[in-house]
């Protein structure tokens, strides 16, 4: 367990970085030998940091709840009973209280897409144990997950080279 407070961190905006900044912090505690949980909401597709967080899996555990990444249109069914069965393993996650940091990568976005319900994400973190950090990342956090937090980053672009056509990148953007 952390030998301090476990705080609750989100990370939103529009500009790039927030599931980076979650994932170098997923690293950095295991780097320390805390055990860390993730669970990405809304992405399906498993990109290349979690393809080397399998390196670490004695220390670092990542489960997708989602059929697609998209931040546009209406969620399907399925999109509803993927995101609420990964909102009942990250609950089952943190009231066990045997993982150190828990990210909920898109939670926010999957709050404001009606997914998960931001009372969902309230009650994480009022059930959460003292010593469990918890990180929620994604574009559009809800006030109420704001005003909870103890730090909220916000990722602003000011310049992006997809303006200029170029894709996510494997190794960098994916």
């Amino acid at each position: 367990m952390i030998d301090m407070h476990g705080y609750v961190q989100v990370y939103t905006g529009d500009g790039k970085g927030k599931t980076t900044a979650a994932m170098g912090l997923a690293l950095r505690a295991a780097g320390a030998g805390l055990k860390v949980f993730i669970a990405q909401f809304v992405k399906s597709e498993k990109y290349s940091e979690i393809n080397a967080f399998d390196r670490f899996s004695d220390l670092i555990t990542c489960r997708l709840h989602g059929s697609g990444c998209w931040l546009e249109g209406q969620p399907e069914t399925e999109d509803i009973r993927l995101a609420a069965q990964g909102l009942e393993d990250v609950r089952r996650i943190i009231t066990a209280g045997k993982h150190d940091l828990v990210i909920l990568d898109e939670a926010n976005i999957a709050t404001h897409f009606g997914l998960l319900h931001v009372q969902d994400l309230i009650d994480l973190i009022d059930a959460k144990p003292a010593g469990v950090e918890l990180v929620f990342t994604g574009r559009k956090a809800d006030p109420k997950l704001i005003e909870r937090a103890d730090l909220v980053s916000d990722f602003q672009e000011i310049k992006h080279y997809y303006q200029k056509g170029v894709m996510a990148r494997k190794g960098v953007e994916s």
